[in-house]
């Protein structure tokens, strides 16, 4: 080994063979009676054996695979899962796995859903997922949802501004008051919470509206003049 010269000298352009990553000689060492080498960049010292001059590397053969993956959903799909009852997601996110052994192979498709009600984040299969409106349809199906939810929640106002009377001050029925009137504070304040979400959601200015009417409601119950509500 006295005698043996190094492979490599310092400053020479090598490929790690292991990975096929080029870097550049730093330095040379003798260990052991083996030389050694420091690279550029990388931690550790190399053996002769796995270096070679770049100029003499002629790489290894790799193969390819063609890989056909058909989604049956999209961005913006809205769906619902199961064991999820009546909860609506969207598609906000999609990934193909695929995984390959020896004597097997396949592939998993996996989606990444947005829950409408809270923004919930989940993960779900092709096989647990049931379409409800697809990306071009979403829109229209999300004012649909919107109109009913908005009326039914009128109806509920209005139920309950119609059973207050505010001419009878026995003490008895001033107990019902407050309660119709913690009621209705309650109420304004679930609707200020659900029209903040579609703004937040849709942006659309038509939400803020309603928030600041009812904000507006909202100050005038808590400052006592709810006979003044709009």
């Amino acid at each position: 080994m006295k005698n043996k010269k190094p492979k490599f000298k310092v400053g020479d352009i090598v490929v790690i063979t292991l990975y096929g990553t080029v870097s550049k000689i730093t330095n040379v060492k003798m260990v052991n009676g083996m030389y050694v080498y420091e690279l550029n960049n990388k931690d550790g010292i190399f053996l002769e054996n796995t270096l070679e001059n770049i100029n003499h590397y002629k790489g290894q053969e790799t193969k390819k695979e063609a890989v056909s993956i058909e989604f049956n959903y999209y961005f913006g799909d809205i769906v619902q899962i199961k064991d999820y009852g009546d909860d609506l997601f969207k598609v906000v996110g999609l990934r193909s796995e695929i995984w390959r052994y020896k004597q097997d192979a396949w592939e998993d498709i996996v989606y990444e859903l947005s829950r409408l009600s809270d923004g919930e984040w989940l993960e779900a299969s092709e096989d647990e997922m049931i379409l409800i409106a697809d990306h071009e349809q979403a829109p229209m199906f999300l004012q649909k949802i919107e109109l009913i939810y908005i009326k039914k929640k009128e109806n509920l106002m209005m139920e309950m501004l119609q059973s207050m009377n505010f001419h009878r001050k026995t003490e008895k029925e001033l107990l019902r008051l407050r309660r119709e009137r913690r009621a209705i504070i309650d109420g304004l304040l679930d609707v200020y919470n659900d029209y903040q979400f579609l703004y937040k959601t849709f942006g659309d200015e038509e939400y803020k509206n309603v928030m600041d009417l009812v904000l507006q409601n909202l100050m005038k119950f808590t400052d006592g003049k709810g006979e003044e509500i709009n």
